[in-house]
């Protein structure tokens, strides 16, 4: 039996098992408030990658606050959650006796798996209807 080389060739390929493809997905949002004196911005974004070598993530977020006359504040807090998970939350506020604006955004990334962020934003002026926003990636 006679066997040429390219149908050896192609054989061979046929046999060996495919290579598992990188994979890679990332994603985040951010938002901001201002109304009279006051102001609030946050961001959180992250991202996680799959290759035959192995997984890894990222996650970072931050938030900033300023009032004219008042009080402003800002907070991040980044964590590992159960399992492949990490997780963030910033939070941003200011506020100016009732005139007040706020941002707050939580990020998730679960380790080659997904990516999800919510930003939900509020701004107020005494006499007025609050304006309020949310933007979300992920599930």
């Amino acid at each position: 039996m006679k066997i040429s080389i390219p149908c050896a060739a192609a054989a061979l390929l046929l046999a060996t098992a495919p290579l598992s493809a990188q994979t890679s997905m990332s994603g985040g949002t951010a938002g901001s408030a201002a109304v009279g004196g006051t102001s609030a911005s946050t961001v959180g974004t992250g991202g996680t990658s799959t290759s035959p070598t192995g997984t890894g993530s990222s996650i970072a977020a931050g938030g900033s606050a300023a009032a004219v006359d008042g009080k402003a504040q800002s907070g991040t807090h980044v964590n590992q959650g159960n399992g492949p998970v990490l997780n963030a939350n910033t939070r941003a506020q200011a506020h100016d006796g009732g005139t007040f604006s706020r941002s707050q955004t939580r990020t998730k990334v679960k380790a080659g798996e997904d990516v999800q962020s919510t930003t939900r934003t509020m701004s107020h002026e005494p006499g007025s209807k609050p304006i309020k926003s949310t933007t979300s990636i992920g599930r």
